[in-house]
């Protein structure tokens, strides 16, 4: 089951524009340190800044003047 489940996704991934493939790339090893400090029983200091920190950004990230700066990109 998961050979066929990695031939999916490699398949979908060969579709992508290479811009996406970044994308991809940094949440595939985002998902794969979690896992390890998860297995570790560790986390990093960064990993707590950045959950930490996260519901204060989008209360800047998620406004409507934020997504009209950014609609043109």
């Amino acid at each position: 089951m998961q050979g066929e489940m990695v031939s999916q996704i490699t398949e979908r991934l060969e579709k992508l524009p290479g811009d996406k493939l970044s994308v991809v790339y940094d949440f595939v090893s985002y998902l794969l340190d979690r896992e390890k400090d998860h297995l570790h029983g560790l986390h990093s200091g960064a990993f707590h800044t950045m959950l930490a920190s996260e519901a204060i950004l989008a209360r800047d990230w998620e406004r409507p003047e934020e997504d009209a700066a950014w609609a043109d990109l």
